[in-house]
């Protein structure tokens, strides 16, 4: 397609002139107006002024005969730029005027006539037209008088010029502009379009152009990027799930095949068989938690959760999963305290409760604080207190904070950012079982709820906050949740 093809062809160009068949139809209807109020206007001046000197004539025919108004017509043809005047007999023949000819009939009819004439002095022996009114007098004489319409046909060649040429201008410059405002759209789309064929090439990093005019294609191409975005990240992750999927999977699966092996080659009593089944269970039962997870977070970050979402206190969630991991808690030597005010929120309790429950698990893991060396020659304590984890739910303004706090060596602020990620595994947390999903499950569940996983300094220690928008309606449902713990 050429390029002025494609440039008729564009909605910007059509609409033009769609406008300008408008803006033409109406200069058009008003121009008409025009003229046709000002050819009446004229009509009007005409026959206020013939009925007022037909009635100054009757006047002087009543007063002074015929004489009198044979002499006052004559006169008055006399004059430059005289009306039409013509005086006939009850027979029809001409007694006096300044009218050479007129069209057949017209001295019959009584009243107003629009004719054509020929006046006495004309030279050129043309025809010419003129509004004229016919009065018949108390002796049967007849009197005509009238105006030439040259005026008013003038006025309306002038304006009809005007008319033509304007319309001409009007289609011109609107074609003109129609052009101009087309090939910029133009060139803007062409550039959102040579974007988008990058991206359906594979180029994901592509972004539409925007300008600083903040028009609605500045809007849409900022939406589009906020889209284009998103999609990216999406697309990212699911390179990297499959990328650690690959790796991080690729070792349990290979150690599960060798215990399989190796039971079958050496084990030869019915007790060892049974033992290395239960290995074999337990590490698949490990890999079917891993992949729950995945399909968890997976599920949080597309945002099919939503649907499923209703009012309730996260307060009880909070209560819920303290009571189920206090006794974790107090095998591994730590104090679980709770903290909690109304809370209300509107969300998915499954999601938010597994969250805040993998929270509390790295807490249980990783919450041992760092005992101090002690001093040569210094006194043992007689007692060392429980250390805490603390889980927290409260409202702050116009959000629900959840926290869990330990005192165990927390992360570094450097390592934060990172630790979220899929597969993560810190050094200090390489001895402990589990894959790295715990806080990706809870990042990708706060922003679901539109809030967002904030991991802080808690000196010493680390604290881990769910920030989730706080729901302001009423009727919220009880939250009585109880997680199945995801590995963290």
């Amino acid at each position: 397609m050429t390029a002025f093809g494609k440039l008729i062809r564009t909605t910007a160009f059509r609409l033009t002139l769609v406008y300008l068949f408008l803006f033409g139809l109406f200069a058009a209807s008003l121009l008409g107006y025009f003229a046709w109020n000002t050819r009446r206007l004229i009509t009007d001046q005409i026959t206020t002024t013939v009925d007022a000197e037909i009635g100054e004539i009757d006047d002087i025919y009543t007063r002074r005969g015929l004489r009198g108004l044979v002499f006052t017509i004559e006169n008055r043809a006399l004059r430059p730029g005289a009306n039409l005047y013509l005086v006939t007999t009850p027979a029809g023949q001409a007694v006096a005027g300044n009218v050479g000819a007129l069209a057949p009939g017209v001295m019959s009819k009584i009243g107003w006539t629009e004719t054509f004439y020929r006046r006495l002095d004309d030279q050129d022996r043309g025809q010419h037209r003129a509004l004229v009114r016919v009065t018949e007098l108390s002796s049967g004489f007849r009197l005509l008088i009238g105006r030439d319409l040259e005026e008013r046909r003038r006025l309306f060649k002038v304006v009809a010029s005007a008319a033509q040429w304007s319309v001409l201008i009007v289609v011109v410059l609107g074609l003109g502009g129609g052009i101009f405002v087309a090939r910029r759209v133009l060139r803007r789309i062409d550039a959102m379009t040579g974007t988008t064929q990058r991206i359906m090439a594979g180029d994901l990093s592509g972004r539409l152009p925007v300008g600083r005019s903040g028009d609605e294609l500045d809007r849409l191409a900022e939406n589009l990027n906020a889209m284009l975005e998103r999609i990216e990240a999406l697309m990212n992750g699911l390179k990297e799930v499959s990328d650690n999927i690959a790796h991080d999977l690729k070792t349990p699966l290979t150690r599960l095949r060798n215990r399989a092996e190796e039971a079958l080659a050496l084990s030869g009593s019915e007790a060892e068989y049974r033992a290395a089944l239960e290995r074999t269970i337990e590490e698949s039962d490990g890999l079917i938690r891993t992949f729950n997870a995945l399909l968890m977070i997976a599920r949080a970050e597309s945002g099919h959760a939503r649907g499923e979402m209703d009012s309730f206190d996260a307060a009880g969630i909070v209560r819920d999963i303290h009571e189920l991991y206090e006794p974790l808690a107090e095998d591994n030597g730590l104090a679980l305290q709770v903290t909690s005010e109304r809370a209300p929120v509107r969300g998915n309790r499954e999601l938010i409760s597994q969250a805040l429950a993998n929270l509390v698990e790295n807490a249980i893991k990783y919450g041992q604080p760092q005992l101090a060396l002690a001093a040569p020659g210094a006194e043992a304590a007689t007692s060392t207190p429980t250390p805490e984890i603390l889980i927290e739910a409260r409202r702050d303004g116009d959000q629900v904070l959840l926290s869990v706090t330990d005192r165990g060596r927390g992360i570094p602020e450097a390592d934060r950012k990172h630790a979220v990620e899929r597969f993560v595994r810190l050094e200090a947390s390489r001895t402990q079982p589990g894959s790295g999903l715990g806080l990706s499950l809870a990042s990708a569940v706060a922003t679901l709820h539109g809030g967002e996983l904030r991991l802080s300094d808690a000196q010493p220690g680390l604290r881990a906050t769910l920030a989730i928008p706080a729901h302001t309606g009423e009727g919220l449902a009880s939250a009585n949740t109880t997680p199945e713990p995801t590995p963290a």
